[in-house]
């Protein structure tokens, strides 16, 4: 692997699927579907898949409120905590677009940018095999605090009923969500990117999802923007002689009970270690409520390496370019900088990824399967345009359109040269310079 000495002490089975043609397939002809047949289309697939016989998709606010009496206090307290911090968070975020500027870089020419958010927003939250309500705080939050006007919330309701799990409606609500509805999958990511009877599409669309949602998002991409296309959930941790054998066990399994192909990832010096915490993950399992997924996650997608040094384990993590990256080694300053490529980083033993997915702040909706290489998080930026202004004076149109007329000419894209040449000598027209 590029010149990286290691051992395998426990090899992966995980392969980068190709996208399935039936999937594709199957993925497109719903979102035709919603297209064209539009609220008709989405009670369809929402009965189809969800049981959900819904005739008015949006949440009403007595819905919220009786939601609130089906959780108990201490919930919505933890919940609070977790919204403050990643507010906070996101405030901060939001502080480093306080860079607006104009600047002269030509005589006559003044170049600068505006930052201006996206108008509105779909925050995607999954339903499934746990109610992720982390997630709408993960999402809502920071489209909140970039200054989205309208943010819409919506999550798959319940098998068998047309109500969203009552912890993910006030997670909704606690974060801030202008609208919500009870429509989740396929139909959901179509009926916001192209709109329906009852639904106003959106601009961009952000959250994760199972493979077809994934697939939708990826297939309206450019009609509606999206954060980017997920896969499975993974967690990659390099270890020293020092780490905690117990700690990284609890870790990869907190990750590999997400579903059936979530990873965990050792990357360690020391052979000991490496023995030492395949023993506790086998131990943990014995007991673990989540076994039946945790246990066959890590058998067929968990992997332990022993490498030679911490300069081999930085070049490998960089290779993988994992979702969440952990390092537990004695002196963690000695390799931050030479790490690229990862969604988050945790830095120390006590900086698991279960804070990071629910308390601490940082954003847990990640760039999963290498896709860390080009692009972080979710953070107030997703909702944030950075677009670029200038003004000339005539002054600088008397210097710059011979060279543009010369360069549109040497294109052959002629209309361009005149309307260069036209401002080219001419006594300015209009008041603003």
């Amino acid at each position: 692997k590029g010149g990286i000495t290691m051992e395998i002490l426990k090899k992966s089975l995980f392969k980068h699927m190709e996208i399935e043609k039936t999937l594709q397939t199957q993925v497109g002809e719903i979102l035709e579907e919603i297209r064209f047949n539009k609220d008709i289309g989405v009670k369809k697939y929402n009965l189809l898949f969800d049981k959900n016989p819904r005739e008015n998709f949006r949440v009403t606010r007595d819905e919220i409120v009786k939601a609130y009496k089906q959780v108990d206090v201490k919930f919505i307290e933890d919940l609070k905590i977790a919204a403050k911090n990643i507010e906070e968070f996101a405030k901060a975020q939001k502080n480093s677009f306080n860079n607006e500027f104009e600047k002269d870089i030509y005589p006559g020419v003044t170049l600068g940018q505006k930052h201006i958010p996206i108008e509105s927003a779909l925050a995607y939250v999954p339903g499934g095999s746990y109610p992720l309500f982390s997630t709408a705080l993960m999402l809502i939050i920071p489209a909140k605090i970039a200054g989205v006007k309208r943010i819409c919330a919506c999550s798959p309701a319940m098998k068998d009923s047309e109500y969203i799990n009552p912890k993910t409606l006030v997670a909704m609500d606690i974060a801030g969500a202008d609208e919500i509805y009870a429509v989740g999958g396929v139909q959901a990511i179509g009926a916001f990117a192209y709109g329906t009877d009852s639904i106003k599409p959106v601009d961009i669309i952000v959250g994760p999802g199972n493979k077809y949602v994934t697939e939708a998002k990826r297939q309206c991409y450019g009609k509606v923007g999206i954060d980017f296309v997920a896969g499975p959930s993974e967690v990659l941790i390099i270890a020293d002689e020092s780490a905690n054998p117990s700690y990284i066990a609890a870790d990869v399994l907190a990750q590999c009970e997400h579903d059936y192909n979530a990873r965990g990832i050792l990357i360690t010096t020391d052979k000991t270690l490496a023995k030492e915490v395949n023993k506790k993950v086998n131990e943990i399992l014995v007991d673990l409520p989540t076994k039946d997924i945790a246990s066959l996650s890590w058998n067929n997608n968990g992997e332990i390496i022993l490498v030679d040094n911490l300069q081999e384990a930085v070049k490998l993590s960089n290779k993988y370019a994992p979702e969440h990256l952990e390092l537990n080694v004695k002196n963690t300053d000695e390799i931050i900088d030479k790490l690229t490529n990862y969604g988050s980083l945790f830095i120390g033993q006590y900086s698991a990824e279960v804070f990071g997915d629910y308390v601490s702040g940082t954003n847990h909706t990640l760039p999963t399967l290498r896709a860390s290489r080009y692009t972080g998080g979710v953070w107030v930026g997703t909702f944030i345009k950075t677009c670029t202004t200038q003004r000339l004076s005539k002054g600088a149109v008397d210097l710059l359109a011979p060279v543009a007329y010369d360069l549109a000419m040497d294109e052959g894209l002629y209309a361009h040269a005149n309307a260069a040449k036209v401002r080219m000598n001419q006594e300015n027209g209009g008041v603003n310079e």
